[in-house]
């Protein structure tokens, strides 16, 4: 006799542990399971956002969840370089594993090899099946020809220091370093007096990541910085969609009445890559759903998906822009001609929030890229190019 249960989450990343964790909080009577393919739950991950990419509320609810927070970060061009006040908070995969290991107990079931999903039914690799009111997806970004993407593809190394570092915020961008393989910056998060997470980063048309070119260059950068490396304590590494243009609505039919959500449903901001945000409301808005049933997360999911991605136009254009509008080693320039704006401008755009008239002042000025590039780049959308991942 099959197990059944009122919901099933198939993947234990960041989307999928939020869901669980509200879901245990505000509707504690409710039978979940969460399975993950892995040996533990939350992976290898740092994830930060910007304070004011959630409510009030909303940072109230996930502020167990927080390892660091500064009041203010820092980024750096070749031709300009400011502090900008406003919050910045990371999350750490441990701090995320062990909450929700905790919360969770038996609810979670590690090394769960999924073999096969249907809107109300999970088949496991061993052959068993797993019945439910309703299964989530939330293993991560899949291929599909329905959206057209670029990649944001990083290393990081949390390194100790012989010596304090000297950084009081993080740096979030640091262009300053040889542009490579498209946009690269390097991205400092200060944990400690010495100790530092130093992560390398591209915005770069495909997506192989050759970690031992990036480790050289981090090592580079410290050096040139004169810090000196006592040890790593972890490693971590990414490519991340970037989305320029694509099909909601035939992304969804694909799903074929599977509930979604993280990456999984398309739910990430199109420029930055940053997904937390998107996870915390998506987990909200579940936790609050009068019906859990299959068609009704699958349509709720969907619609909350679509949704996002229609008010996201704008920023995907600008990803155009970024991507085929100019030479690929001075795309920095984008971003350098970006963050002339105010600080109130800047958090509306990471919380991909911008107002009209905030569309026209960041596309005002003088254009940091040829005028007829930019204008073919945000007028016309790229072709679908099925070969992306």
């Amino acid at each position: 006799m099959p197990e059944r249960f009122d919901l099933v989450l198939v993947g234990g990343g960041l989307a999928n542990g939020l869901i669980a964790w509200r879901l245990l909080e505000r509707r504690p009577d409710l039978s979940l399971l969460l399975l993950e393919g892995g040996e533990a739950i939350g992976g290898n991950h740092t994830w930060s956002f910007h304070e004011h990419d959630l409510t009030p509320a909303e940072n109230a609810w996930l502020a167990p969840f927080l390892c660091h927070a500064w009041p203010d970060y820092e980024v750096r061009f070749p031709a300009r370089r400011r502090r900008i006040a406003t919050g910045y908070r990371s999350v750490a995969s441990d701090r995320f594993r062990d909450l929700l290991t905790g919360r969770l107990g038996a609810a979670l079931r590690l090394r769960a090899r999924v073999a096969g999903l249907a809107p109300e039914a999970v088949t496991l690799a061993d052959g068993r099946r797993i019945e439910a009111g309703a299964v989530i997806d939330g293993r991560g970004h899949a291929a599909s020809p329905h959206v057209d993407l670029g990649y944001q593809k990083f290393l990081g190394q949390e390194l100790r220091l012989a010596a304090p570092h000297g950084l009081v915020r993080p740096v979030v961008m640091d262009a300053t370093v040889p542009q490579e393989d498209g946009y690269r910056f390097v991205y400092l998060l200060p944990f400690g007096p010495s100790d530092l997470l130093v992560e390398d980063t591209y915005y770069a048309d495909g997506a192989a990541l050759d970690r031992a070119a990036l480790r050289r260059r981090i090592a580079d950068y410290c050096a040139a910085a004169g810090w000196r490396v006592a040890g790593v304590m972890r490693e971590e590494d990414g490519i991340l969609p970037i989305a320029l243009d694509g099909d909601i609505a035939a992304f969804w039919a694909a799903r074929a009445g599977v509930p979604a959500s993280g990456l999984a449903a398309a739910l990430f901001h199109p420029t930055t890559g940053y997904s937390l945000p998107d996870a915390a409301r998506l987990a909200d808005r579940i936790a609050s759903a009068p019906d859990l049933s299959a068609p009704a997360l699958f349509a709720l999911c969907r619609d909350w998906s679509m949704a996002r991605w229609e008010e996201r136009r704008f920023f995907r254009a600008l990803n155009r822009m970024l991507y085929f509008a100019g030479e690929p080693r001075r795309r920095f320039e984008i971003l350098q001609h970006f963050h002339r704006l105010p600080d109130e401008l800047i958090a509306r755009f990471y919380a991909a929030r911008l107002t009209g008239p905030d569309k026209l002042r960041v596309l005002a000025g003088r254009p940091p890229v040829p005028v007829m590039g930019a204008l073919g780049a945000l007028a016309r959308p790229r072709p679908i190019r099925k070969e992306h991942a």
